[in-house]
């Protein structure tokens, strides 16, 4: 890694812009302000400008509401449209936009973080740090850090620095607050220097710190998504041949979790991953593997990629199976929406995508989602939507818990089944305590589980 020696000041507390006022920018903004900064939050879409001006943040995100009136109400946080404003004020800018999957392609699409770039630089003429948070395929840090100093009156003052983030969403306001660990990918010294004094209040607390070059700072990210998605489906994969030989898979996640070598960490099996960040980030990876020449190191992705779609299709199978070996006209009540508990994101939902397979094949499906309700209409208009926890699963001849939401864990089984038509169960998360489903009447199937099994107990030893 090239590194120059720092001859320019550090900045001790600087201003700063965040770009791009999404689920990692508006996050992103409201913590900085939380640490003490003043923060200037920048958006071309003004009526999420106004929202977030108001106190009102546009998605589902627990703790999020309260934390944006704390830093309105501080007056260290506003929120604009204008570039020109933005590159006034700050000192150090963070460009949160989204990179999601091209249209047509498994690549990422860049078009969003390019521009983000290109319009603020143009406007900067004086020393200051830019840094990508974005999720973007290894060599778009270099590339966009020459872009930047051609076209920034600045010139050679201008920096960029790549900062990924590992946000849980549910858990984004702790993840951003207290991570695990923050990683720096600079190519100066004062890049450096800079960013640690942007990071001073976490930094004080011990936080790990992984100073790195762009290319392995962008790797980072998708190295660890990748991971996650490759441990997901590994379990999945061993539910497969458990449902072709009988055996528990729940039972074998316990006992293989037990080894420090594995841990029982998303070793857990079920309907799978989604959401906006999993699936194309993978995806996206290999894609860019394979411009690099080395798309047969990660070629094991696109079948990670494949079990998990496969989950979604075998999670139809088992209502089919329930329902008598026919969908046509049977009424299913599928329990979730949003592709994780505590959050309203439906992007490469599993469970939506369920909802909309069991449609497809004839069933007449209800969907409720505690959040994601106006989400998942606005995607699938076809679909029939419930208000309410009842009267989703009224009349139902099938209920599918597809999502994991308290809500749906703590539901009586006794009382679920006054309600239905039939006492039939998919867990699609192994959410549920099968036995006490069992004991109230239902028939209960999951993914991976026989039949008859009972529910897991502990193993011994550890």
């Amino acid at each position: 890694m090239t590194r120059t020696i720092a001859t320019a000041p550090v900045v001790e507390h600087p201003r700063i812009t965040v770009i791009g006022t999404g689920y990692l920018g508006a996050t992103h903004a409201v913590c900085m302000t939380a640490l003490g900064f003043d923060v200037l939050g920048v958006d071309v879409d003004a009526a999420k400008v106004a929202a977030l001006s108001a106190g009102t943040v546009p998605f589902f995100e627990p703790g999020l509401p309260e934390k944006l009136r704390e830093a309105l109400d501080s007056g260290r946080l506003r929120f604009t449209t204008d570039f020109d404003e933005a590159a006034r004020f700050g000192d150090v800018h963070f460009v949160c936009v989204g990179t999601p999957q091209a249209p047509g392609s498994n690549a990422a699409d860049l078009r969003f973080v390019e521009a983000a770039f290109a319009e603020l630089a143009a406007r900067i003429d004086r020393r200051a740090l830019l840094v990508g948070k974005s999720t973007v395929p290894i060599g778009t840090a270099a590339r966009i850090a020459d872009e930047v100093r051609t076209l920034s009156p600045a010139g050679d003052d201008l920096e960029l620095a790549w900062n990924p983030e590992f946000l849980r969403e549910g858990f984004a306001v702790e993840d951003t607050l207290h991570p695990d660990r923050l990683v720096f990918g600079v190519t100066s010294d004062w890049a450096e220097a800079q960013l640690r004094a942007a990071f001073r209040p976490i930094l004080d607390r011990d936080t790990p710190l992984v100073v790195a070059d762009l290319a392995t700072a962008e790797l980072v990210k998708v190295a660890a998504n990748s991971f996650l998605a490759t441990k997901i489906s590994y379990i999945n994969a061993m539910a497969e041949v458990c449902e072709a030989t009988g055996a528990d898979v729940t039972v074998l996640a316990t006992a293989l979790g037990y080894d420090d070598r594995i841990g029982a960490r998303f070793l857990k099996p079920g309907l799978g991953f989604g959401g906006g960040c999993l699936p194309k980030d993978i995806r996206a990876f290999t894609h860019r593997a394979a411009e690099l020449g080395v798309g047969q190191a990660v070629a094991f992705l696109e079948e990670v990629d494949a079990i998990n779609i496969r989950r979604r299709i075998r999670t139809v199978d088992l209502v089919r199976e329930l329902a008598g070996g026919s969908l046509a006209g049977v009424r299913v009540a599928a329990l979730g929406a949003a592709f994780k508990p505590n959050s309203d994101d439906v992007r490469d939902a599993p469970a939506l995508d369920v909802a909309r397979m069991l449609y497809l094949e004839g069933a007449s499906v209800t969907v409720y989602d505690p959040e994601a309700t106006q989400n998942a209409h606005r995607v699938y208009p076809d679909l029939d939507f419930a208000s309410s926890l009842g009267q989703a699963v009224a009349s139902a001849e099938v209920v599918a818990l597809l999502t994991e939401w308290d809500e749906f864990r703590s539901a009586d089984p006794t009382t679920l089944g006054e309600l239905v038509a039939r006492r039939r169960i998919v867990d699609g998360r192994h959410a549920l305590d099968a036995d006490r489903y069992r004991a109230a009447g239902w028939e209960y199937r999951a993914l991976g589980l026989p039949s008859g099994a009972r529910q897991p107990q502990a193993l011994p030893g550890g």
